[in-house]
């Protein structure tokens, strides 16, 4: 017959389940915003403004996002 866990190893394996999650979830925003920071770089390297290169970075992201979406 298996063990039966303790009520703290249950409360440390959710825990973990749970920053798992989030780190999975971070993982994939971070891949995703990939193209709009490298789109937001050559602006930025090409003009030199800050404000072209947000416009940029929002306009791919906003683009990304519409078409995932099909």
């Amino acid at each position: 017959m298996l063990p039966v866990p303790s009520f703290s190893e249950l409360i440390i394996f959710l825990a973990l389940i749970i920053v798992g999650l989030i780190a999975i979830i971070l993982v994939k925003t971070i891949i995703q915003l990939i193209i709009p920071i490298i789109a937001a770089a050559v602006v930025w390297f090409m003009t030199n403004n800050l404000t072209y290169a947000g416009i940029a970075f929002l306009a791919v992201a906003v683009l990304q996002l519409v078409l995932k979406k099909k």
